[in-house]
Order: structure tokens, then sequence, then C-alpha cells
């Protein structure tokens, strides 16, 4: 017969490890260790760290301006089921491109009186509308007064009647 307290491993194996205690005792100290060199190292300055700066008003910023750009009333859609847009808004420039901004005023006003006039109705009563206009008639103006001359366009006023 065999022996009850034989192992079924052959002879020369060795048994299974167990690991868990042994890599938590080993991993504690070793962490703390390093924490405390990473500790000393920026308290003492060995290591800069980047600090967090206070949000002031910069008053070195650029400086802007507004150009009031006038009223305007353009007819859209066909004859006979015309309706009116009533537009107004400013243009946001750098304080030193007032001047030239406001001396290209009449061909401001001609541009978006031109792709204003273009439109559909269906186009500016969409829900995304005045988003995508703002954006090519800022678009339209920076190619007018060149770059850099105009930051934003800022609508003011809006309505379709």
């Amino acid at each position: 017969m065999t022996d009850a307290t034989a192992s079924d491993a052959p002879a020369g194996a060795t048994p299974p490890r167990r690991s868990g205690l042994r890599g938590i005792l080993f991993a504690v100290p070793v962490a703390g260790a390093l924490g405390a060199g990473a500790f000393y190292a920026a308290w003492s300055g060995m290591v800069s760290l980047p600090e967090k700066q206070a949000a002031a008003p910069s008053q070195t910023g650029p400086k802007v301006a507004y150009v009031p750009l006038r009223e305007l009333v353009v007819s859209v859609g066909r004859q006979g089921t015309a309706s009116h847009l009533l537009f107004s808004a400013d243009i946001e420039v750098p304080a030193e491109a007032e001047r030239a901004v406001t001396a290209l005023m009449p061909r401001i006003i001609d541009v978006l009186n031109g792709y204003l006039r273009a439109l559909e109705p269906e186009e500016l009563e969409a829900p995304a509308a005045l988003a995508r206009l703002r954006a090519q008639m800022l678009r339209r103006l920076q190619i007018v007064a060149g770059e850099g001359q105009i930051s934003d366009l800022l609508i003011i006023e809006f309505v379709l009647r």
C-alpha cells in the first residue's frame, strides 16, 4: 500500500510560495522611505514645484474698443412674402485699430447688407442660426478690414419681423 502522507509532487520540487504577507511587509517601508525622500527634496528646495498664482485682473492686457454698427433693416425672402430683419451689432477691435475700422464702415455695412439679403427666412429661423451667421459675418468683416483689425462681432439686436 501507499503511504497516506506522501505527496503527489515529484521529489525535489519546492512547495508553492506565499507572497501576500511578505510583499506587503516589503512594500510598506519602501513606499514610506520614498515618500519621505520626496517630501524632504521638495521641502529643502532641491526640487522646485510649480506655484499657483492668484488670478489677478490683468492691467497690461490688450486694450480693446467697440465700434458701433448702425441698425440695419434688411428685407429677407421673396417679394410678396418678404420679412424684415432688424440687425445691430458692435465690432470689437484692438484700440489702435479703432479709427481704421471706423473709416471702413461704409464697406462693412455693404458687405453685411449683401450677406443678410441673400439669406432665406428658413435659414434665419433655424435653432443654431445665430451662431452660424455670426461666424460667417465675422469672417467677412475680417476679410474687409484686414488681418488683426477685427477681434469679434457682438450682436446686439437680431429680430425677424
